[in-house]
């Protein structure tokens, strides 16, 4: 089974695999460790990673970029809305609020969802880990920002079915940064704990993490981001920096040519990692827009100058997640950096002031979520084998129930009939489970809601599930059991819904000193709409969970003890589970994520069909060029010269024709063609390959006939036993042989290399081999086994005598015979053993 971890970002993705050797980052088919997350759409087909890199310049329009940016957030977003600027693609609302992403497709427009093409971009990767470890890839652990919303996480999941993958996990980028660096750390201490703080810069956000390790462990202390402070920003200064300045001096605006655009911001992307080492740079871009040069220079105090809005904004993300972790800079004791952004040196410098120590790089910045969620798929794979590590996550956000209250609460008089109730506080345990109690006598809906959403700038309505229909038998409200769980991905679900009812019998039974769990409500409480029933958590946490901030007391176990007999009647709980429907707000449906599994995989289709017709375009192209040159060198012996020259022509034609009418053309058509070329070509390469070849061949038939020859004339001890007709077989078989090679070799020396040999290669290898087929088993004839004497006597049959040692008068007759392999008693009525053949 496969072990693989993916990092997809804004820009670039990741592929690292787990071996038994350790972690390994993945090469692509252009030996990069990191591969463009991107798709153009073509005329044709789809180019993806690198190749569609390749295409960005001269199709910028049908190039689709920054999908991380897109997944899972409406089209009204205000953050989206500054993210569409940039881009140089179009992006409209679609009919659910959502953003759909327009593309030249096959001829058409056509549109795609921002899952579907992140599913295109997982596809990619896939097929880059399959290449590399030459098995089929579903496994895989996938490396997400700890800010990604519910919905966000549930995109990242339909985008990894649309790609045939199966992830075992989805695990926070700063928390697969984490488990990359603590698993191989071998001086972890065992009880007090080592406080790091990970800060990850990205292309566009930046994450906080604060993780607590001790040996064997690693516990996530708290989270911080910003989702628009990243590596692009201090590009984008750079951008609207020459942008103005060129506006000025070459009286050119870029803003109207996005391929300039693309090209400037590439520069400044350049430029920024040309500052991070030198104290000034130039700019240089060579027809940038209307035929102009243009030339510039900027130095890194006036670069920092013009970034000091992002660096301002760079304190804010650590101080929330000291705060949160409960800790002070000088309970930190080391602090990682990595990202691709995280190489601008005033950002560094700012980190340094901020926790009094400088930031460390003992990682790479741009593999780490990578092999660290190569490892978390090690660790979750039923086949491979890890180090003992254990992984405490926390969730980002707190999670809400919310429900209207039951009939008899609003006929009470309640004022306000919508209630709601923390089920996941913010920092809870990943995974865990909640279970919930109502008190209910029809089906009734629950809403899944965000706590708080002033950091998400998302909706709070996450999900609405609906529970039932039941019908309550013993009583007017039946009394239902929910649980919620929050799964390994970071996805808050409603599991299960269970009616409970409760049966007691009439026959008393007596208990002594026993302990009796009951699972019921006591009589003297009143229900109430909802009753927080339990906190089970994978975690193990054992703190039950208030509801409406009152501790639930009515239904968790109750445990008696008394030393007197008591009577108490036995009850039983009858369960029965109750449907449950769910409704996701923004998320596809399954009926629509089979429909974009079934057009990824017509796509992909395409896009072979076309790769295999280009190769064979290739090879017509290749044959053309090879067969011409070789028709003047090494070829020249084996072709008459109009032979030559009606050759030559056909390569001139088939080659114009290449470069014209058949620039675009079927797979089928290019095979037509190489094999017409083939049919001319064929015989001179089988010419000149025989006769490169017959030497050797004639050679070691020769050898075998010398070998066997002597052999059947040797007067070697060894051959004595094989007959002399035998022998004079072999020698007639050579001599044939040896007779029919020297006339074909006769009549081969009187033609000239271009005429039809009058041996083959095959020929004489045939003929080897026929040789050896009727020379072989007679020369390498065993030796017949010589007569064996005895050396045990008979058995003695049981209750006779023992014979004697000696000679008997039997000892001749005995000799004709081949003795038993054994001497074994044998059951006889007889007194004396009967002879035995072999």
């Amino acid at each position: 089974m496969s072990v693989v971890g993916l990092d997809f970002g804004n820009e670039s993705g990741v592929v690292a695999v787990a071996r038994q050797r350790g972690i390994d980052v993945v090469l692509n088919d252009e030996s990069k460790r990191e591969t463009p997350a991107l798709v153009c759409f073509g005329d044709k087909q789809r180019f993806l990673g690198t190749a569609g890199a390749a295409s960005s310049m001269m199709n910028p329009k049908n190039t689709i970029s920054q999908v991380k940016r897109l997944i899972g957030r409406q089209f009204s977003d205000p953050e989206l809305q500054r993210d569409i600027k940039t881009l140089p693609f179009a992006v409209t609302e679609g009919s659910d609020g959502y953003p759909l992403i327009h593309a030249q497709y096959l001829g058409e427009s056509r549109t795609f969802t921002p899952t579907q093409v992140l599913g295109m971009v997982l596809s990619n990767l896939k097929s880059i880990a399959e290449k590399n470890l030459n098995a089929a890839v579903v496994d895989c652990c996938i490396g997400i920002p700890i800010y990604f919303t519910d919905l966000q996480r549930r995109a990242v999941l339909d985008a990894a079915t649309i790609a045939g993958l199966h992830p075992l996990r989805l695990i926070h980028e700063t928390t697969a940064t984490a488990l990359a660096y603590g698993i191989y750390k071998t001086d972890l201490p065992e009880n007090d704990q080592l406080n790091v703080a990970f800060v990850d810069i990205g292309h566009a956000s930046m994450q906080v993490c604060i993780a607590g390790f001790k040996k064997g462990q690693l516990k996530i202390l708290a989270h911080a981001f910003d989702r628009s402070l990243g590596g692009r920003d201090f590009d984008e200064v750079l951008f609207q920096h020459f942008a103005i300045q060129f506006k000025e001096q070459y009286k050119i605006d870029v803003y109207q040519n996005p391929r300039a655009c693309l090209r400037l911001r590439a520069a400044c992307e350049k430029l920024k990692k040309v500052l991070s080492a030198n104290p000034e740079a130039p700019l240089n871009i060579e027809c940038l827009m209307d035929e102009k040069d243009v030339r510039s220079f900027i130095k890194r105090e006036e670069f920092e100058q013009i970034s000091i809005p992002i660096l301002e904004r760079v304190r804010k993300p650590l101080e929330k997640a000291l705060s949160e972790a409960g800790l002070t800079v000088e309970n930190i004791h080391s602090v990682e950096v990595v990202g691709s952004g995280s190489r601008v040196p005033a950002m560094l410098r700012i980190l340094t002031d901020f926790f009094g120590k400088e930031p460390r790089r003992t990682m790479n910045a741009s593999e780490c979520v990578a092999k660290g969620c190569a490892l978390e798929c090690a660790i979750l794979s039923p086949t491979f084998r890890v180090r003992e590590f254990q992984v405490n996550e926390s969730f980002p956000f707190p999670i809400a129930l919310s429900w209207k209250g039951a009939a008899l609460d609003t006929e009470n008089g309640g004022a306000d009939n919508q209630q709601s109730i923390i089920v996941i506080p913010k920092g809870n345990p990943i995974p865990s489970i909640k279970a919930t109690t109502f008190y209910r006598s029809e089906t009734f809906t629950i809403d899944v809601q965000y706590g708080d959403v002033s950091e998400l700038q998302a909706p709070a309505k996450i999900s609405t599930y609906t529970i039932g229909p039941f019908k309550p038998t013993k009583s007017e409200r039946a009394k239902l059991k929910v649980k919620v769980r929050l799964n390994l991905h970071g996805i808050v679900c409603v599991e299960s819904a269970t009616m409970l009812e409760e049966e007691e019998d009439e026959v008393p039974v007596a208990k002594e000193a026993a302990k009796m769990d009951t699972d019921e409500t006591p009589s003297d409480s009143a229900p109430s709409a909802t009753e927080t029933d339990i906190n089970m958590q994978d975690a193990k946490s054992d703190t039950p969970g208030p509801e409406n901030g009152v501790p639930d007391s009515g239904d968790k176990p109750i445990h008696m003890e008394t030393d007197a007999k008591v009577e108490v009647p036995k009850k039983k709980v009858k369960k029965s589970n109750v449907p449950v429907s769910v409704i996701v707000y923004g998320g596809m449906a399954p009926a629509d994520v089979q429909k974009a599994v079934e057009k990824e995989f017509e796509m992909a289709l395409q896009d072979r069909i076309m790769e295999e017709t280009k190769d064979k375009k290739n090879a017509v192209e290749a044959y053309v060029y090879d067969m011409r040159n070789k028709l003047h060198d090494k070829y020249q012996d084996f072709v008459i010269d109009s032979e030559r020259e009606e050759f030559t022509a056909k390569l001139q034609e088939v080659e114009d024709w290449l470069y014209e009418d058949g620039e675009d053309e079927t797979k089928g058509v290019y095979i037509a063609k190489l094999e017409e070329l083939k049919k001319q070509g064929d015989p001179i390469e089988e010419r000149y390959k025989e006769h490169t070849e017959r030497g050797s061949v004639i050679q070691q038939l020769f050898y075998c006939v010398d070998s066997f020859r002597e052999a059947a004339m040797s007067s070697d001890p060894k051959f004595d036993h094989i007959d002399l007709a035998e022998k004079q077989k072999v020698m007639n078989e050579c001599g044939e042989v040896e007779a029919w090679l020297r006339e074909r070799m006769q009549q081969q020396d009187l033609l000239p290399k271009y005429a039809t040999p009058a041996i083959l290669s095959a020929d004489i290898r045939k003929k080897a081999e026929a040789l050896d087929r009727f020379c072989r088993p007679i020369m390498t004839k065993p030796k017949p086994a010589k007569p064996a004497t005895p050396e045990t006597p008979p058995a003695t049959p049981q209750g006779s005598e023992p014979q004697s040692q000696g000679p008997s008068e039997n000892d001749g007759e005995a000799n004709n015979e081949v003795p038993p392999a054994a001497a074994e008693p044998m059951e006889t009525e007889k007194s004396e053993t009967e002879p035995r053949s072999a």
